[in-house]
């Protein structure tokens, strides 16, 4: 094996396509696909590499290159922004369909 080749565990095929969604997700840490699936950052990058035609694998590494919402110790301040106590009727789309 040559040096630098990362190894990747075997996974299903929902498993590999819902850690691609992940990945592309701004607001989804790294963190967050290691501790679900197992994978470091580096196994995250070897699979979007392999699964990604490879004009979509250089816009998602741009995307994501130095986002720290992707790294949950430099997004923070993230973990305190503003949540409506709303929010679950809101999202449940029940606010805006009231009769008027």
């Amino acid at each position: 094996m040559g040096a630098g080749k990362t190894i990747l565990p075997d996974l299903s095929v929902e498993d590999t396509d819902r850690i691609i969604e992940m990945a592309w997700e701004d607001r989804t840490p790294f963190e967050a696909i290691s501790v679900q699936f197992g994978l470091s950052e580096q196994q995250v990058i070897a699979l979007m590499r392999r699964q990604l035609h490879p004009s979509s694998w250089r816009r998602w590494r741009a995307r994501v290159q130095g986002r720290s919402t992707k790294h949950a110790q430099r997004s923070e301040a993230l973990a305190r922004r503003f949540k409506s106590t709303r929010q679950r009727t809101i999202s449940g789309n029940k606010i805006s369909k009231r009769p008027k």
